[in-house]
């Protein structure tokens, strides 16, 4: 069995700031997508409990080879960089069908790990935009997996009343949330293997596919601020008629 984890290089959130024209976003080197650090963490997981060999793809920049490197420190075993001066980091749809080319042209791919989303865009959509690329089975927001073999697995699929347990066969896609690990952190020894090791570079060429730009951001900008709330004071009981009173005048009840 081959797993293949999808990494993302976001920038860090603490230090983007929101101006006039929209978001300024921090200057030197992006970190991994924190979302796909779980994915990171369960396909070495599986690695170490079936014995499955793991790929890292990530696709973007020249810059987006440090986040490859994190993730070869944790335990990866080989690492695939899709270069593309053009790349957009927010457009979905072109980035899951360059993904989903890449696992085509690799081949050997069984299982593909995502994390729920990233957290530049929170479109929560590459996973399964690949899967539909692919046309495999996907199994979304996975917080544990029950069964792993190489006929199909198991997995328990969060919802918001609980879980649904549902079982595909392989080859599928799941992105994964924050519930299913605890990501590791690096040695010094993976870390120092890292910095050594060989990267695959593709180019979209490579892939067969040309640059399609489908989506066009206008403008970001901040939420508008909420304007400050009201305290009712007084007893109980007038305080609820206060509050009944005004629910009733804005049409609420």
């Amino acid at each position: 069995m081959k797993v293949a984890v999808l990494v993302k290089q976001t920038p860090q959130l603490s230090e983007v700031t929101m101006g006039g024209e929209g978001p300024k976003w921090p200057e030197g080197t992006d970190v991994v997508n924190p979302f796909d650090e779980y994915a990171v963490e369960e396909a070495i997981r599986i690695k170490e409990n079936h014995g499955a060999g793991t790929i890292a793809i990530t696709y973007g920049g020249t810059d987006a080879v440090s986040a490859l490197r994190d993730v070869l420190a944790l335990g990866i075993d080989e690492a695939v960089h899709i270069e593309a001066d053009s790349y957009s980091a927010t457009d979905p749809q072109n980035i899951s069908r360059v993904l989903a080319a890449c696992i085509k042209k690799l081949g050997d791919i069984d299982l593909v790990l995502t994390g729920k989303q990233a957290c530049d865009d929170d479109s929560a959509m590459v996973a399964f935009a690949v899967a539909a690329h692919l046309d495999w089975p996907q199994i979304g927001f996975v917080k544990k997996f029950d069964k792993i073999e190489d006929s199909g697995i198991s997995a328990w699929r969060t919802t918001d009343t609980g879980y649904d347990i549902v079982e595909v066969p392989l080859p599928a896609v799941c992105s994964v949330v924050k519930e299913i690990n605890e990501p590791r952190l690096p040695s010094l020894k993976g870390k120092m293997k890292a910095k050594k090791a060989e990267i695959q570079k593709l180019s979209l060429a490579d892939l067969g596919i040309e640059h399609d730009k489908t989506i066009e951001i206008m403008n970001i900008q901040s939420p508008p601020q909420r304007s400050q709330g009201e305290i009712l004071e007084g007893e109980p009981d007038e305080v609820v008629g206060k509050l009944i009173g005004k629910l009733k005048a804005d049409q609420l009840i």
